[in-house]
């Protein structure tokens, strides 16, 4: 008896447990639409944008934010979606101050799901999301992992490249420092040879003068000859 009322006790606190587990849906004051009416706006909405882009007429609604992104958000989405099949299903979260509306919509390539966000004064964003596989999931998760992947490798070589330059440097520096030294040189040679040239231009101009200046002492002394005349130093008077 006692080990059927243990039991019995141990099945109520399970039950209990469970009870209190399971949840149960909030009751919200005060809603701002009812899920028909939540039905209606994203049906409506959905078709008047196909409607819109495949038309035309996006460039009439430019000047509002809202439903000019929502009709590009649509129209970029066209070429995976295809042709647009019809409305699958709608859901939608009430709230007291915010509606969000998921239109599952199918196409003859891809289905997507359009989400609106309501606000008391009216739409706060319209979006289109494509659905796609499991497979194509996986293979753009594989591309993304294989393109960064590829980025760090390549930024790598280039770092390694780079460090790997580093032991150029003195090699350039060498050699342009030799070059300098060879033009320093080349200066300093040149600069020598007109030294030399100016001091023997210098020097004959002297021995010239040297000459003319005994001549001249030389006939006003009536002498014959230059031989007994020496010239000490010439003094030039600016």
């Amino acid at each position: 008896m006692k080990k059927s009322l243990a039991v019995l006790m141990i099945l109520a606190c399970m039950l209990g447990l469970s009870a209190c587990g399971s949840s149960v849906p909030a009751v919200v004051e005060n809603p701002l639409c009812t899920p028909e009416e939540a039905a209606s706006i994203g049906e409506n909405t959905v078709n008047n944008m196909d409607f819109i882009v495949r038309s035309g007429m996006m460039d009439q609604y430019a000047a509002d934010e809202v439903s000019y992104n929502g009709l590009l958000s649509w129209e970029s989405a066209m070429d995976e979606i295809g042709e647009f099949t019809g409305i699958e299903d709608i859901q939608s979260e009430i709230g007291s101050d915010e509606v969000v509306i998921d239109v599952s919509v199918g196409g003859t390539v891809h289905n997507a799901v359009v989400e609106m966000i309501l606000g008391p004064e009216g739409a706060k964003s319209i979006t289109t999301n494509i659905k796609y596989s499991m497979g194509e999931l996986m293979t753009k998760a594989a591309l993304n992992t294989l393109i960064g992947m590829g980025t760090v490798f390549v930024v790598l070589i280039l770092i390694s490249l780079i460090i790997s330059a580093f032991n150029l440097i003195p090699v350039i520096q060498s050699k342009f420092s030799r070059k300098e030294k060879a033009e320093e040189v080349k200066i300093i040679k040149e600069e020598a040879v007109d030294n030399t040239i100016a001091r023997i231009v210098k020097q004959e101009e002297d021995l010239e003068l040297v000459a003319v200046i005994t001549a001249a002492i030389a006939a006003s002394e009536g002498s014959a000859g230059t031989d007994g005349f020496v010239v000490r130093s010439i003094r030039k008077r600016a």
